[in-house]
């Protein structure tokens, strides 16, 4: 294993030469999304320094091999899932068993609030890839907004830190909020 570039993507060395694996059917979270820095760790702890097995599933569009990770006899996306450190990819997800196994993984993560699951409405990183798009697009950005009184930090909805104790301003966008003197949150980015 030579490194972790996120929660759902390890570098490995194949024949002398780094390749990329993205994990089949899972999706964790961005970097800039809440829990993407704890699911990049939580990667990172389970695969350092250790000797993994990769069965290659496909190749995204990407050029990416997408595949099952193994490491100590365990399943790396299962291992995320029952962490609440990832949403199953159900768009992609389509090999039985298994993506069956995740899913029920997945609910029992939920029904335990372990993980994302433990902050109400978590965003999938699939939306918010989507909405980080159409917001580059727009230049602006829509959607209920939190400041927090104190610190006058804002957060967008899918935040960790949205409807926190001191989290009683609300805004209808980022632009509002800025001009009322609050700045952005560095983990949601709003």
């Amino acid at each position: 294993m030579v490194g972790v570039s996120d929660g759902d993507t390890i570098k490995v060395l194949r024949d002398g030469k780094q390749v990329k694996i993205r994990l089949y059917g899972v999706d964790t979270p961005e970097k800039a999304q809440a829990f993407g820095s704890r699911a990049k760790q939580f990667t990172s702890a389970l695969v350092a320094d250790k000797v993994v097995n990769v069965e290659t599933v496909t190749t995204d569009k990407y050029g990416r091999s997408v595949g099952l990770v193994t490491v100590d006899g365990k399943l790396l996306d299962t291992e995320l899932i029952k962490a609440g450190m990832a949403w199953v990819y159900r768009k992609y997800c389509d090999r039985q068993p298994l993506c069956n196994d995740l899913i029920k993984q997945e609910s029992k993560a939920k029904a335990n609030s372990i993980g994302l699951w433990s902050v109400p409405n978590p965003q999938p990183p699939w939306d918010w890839r989507h909405a980080k798009k159409n917001k580059k697009k727009s230049g602006t950005s829509t959607g209920p907004y939190q400041g927090n009184v104190k610190s006058q930090v804002f957060h967008q909805a899918n935040c960790e830190y949205f409807n926190c104790k001191n989290c009683t301003k609300s805004f209808k966008d980022s632009d509002s909020a800025k001009k009322a003197g609050y700045r952005p949150c560095g983990i949601c980015r709003p």
